[in-house]
């Protein structure tokens, strides 16, 4: 019986080894359907060197906003040549003060590789753990994925950073917006999560909920 069960585990491994290797590549076919795990593929008779590059992360993204920050991801479809290969990177400039709100990544882990400036960044464990660490040029850290994490410049310049992902399209839920730039009613905002509903009323006026 060990033996059956150790044949059927070896051409299972093989099996998945051997589906893997079918196609070198899937690039994204923006027109055509998407499945959870990833765009269809283009035609290969189609598929060229310049869907396997990507230019947009040479240039600082505008942090004129409400948290003074920019994300230029390279995600597919835009990055095309990365569907299906699961990884992804995305630029993040942080102007000073500039922080990326508390969110999570339900699709892949992250790490982070501080370019320019100090960063402070960290996350929470499921068991409500705090992991915080404050990031100067040429460090690094590493957010598990689907756990909530944030980044924050706390140094007296602009910072940058690179962020890699181990998936083509990671996802992204920031709580505060998920909490107050929608139309959840206040009231059960208030009753989750503890706040008055001035407060509640405050945020959503600030980030655009209603109700």
């Amino acid at each position: 019986m060990k033996m059956i069960i150790h044949i059927f585990f070896t051409l299972s491994l093989v099996s998945s080894i051997s589906f893997a290797s079918v196609q070198d590549f899937c690039v994204a076919d923006p027109k055509g359907p998407q499945s959870p795990s990833g765009y269809s593929c283009k035609n290969p008779d189609q598929v060229t060197e310049n869907d396997f590059a990507f230019s947009g992360l040479a240039k600082a993204g505008n942090t004129s906003n409400i948290i003074k920050a920019a994300v230029t991801p390279a995600f597919a479809p835009a990055f095309a040549g990365i569907n299906g290969l699961g990884v992804s990177i995305a630029r993040l400039d942080l102007a000073t003060g500039g922080v990326i709100p508390l969110h999570t990544h339900p699709g892949a882990s992250e790490v982070l590789v501080v370019i320019q400036g100090t960063i402070c960044a960290g996350f929470i464990s499921s068991a409500n753990k705090v992991y915080l660490k404050t990031l100067e040029r040429g460090d690094s850290m590493v957010f598990p994925q689907g756990l909530l994490h944030f980044q924050l410049n706390s140094g007296k310049g602009p910072a940058l950073a690179y962020v890699a992902f181990g998936s083509s399209s990671p996802g992204l839920q920031i709580l505060s917006f998920a909490l107050f730039a929608n139309d959840l009613p206040s009231e059960l905002v208030e009753a989750t999560t503890f706040l008055s509903d001035a407060e509640v009323k405050k945020l959503k006026g600030v980030l655009g909920g209603t109700n």
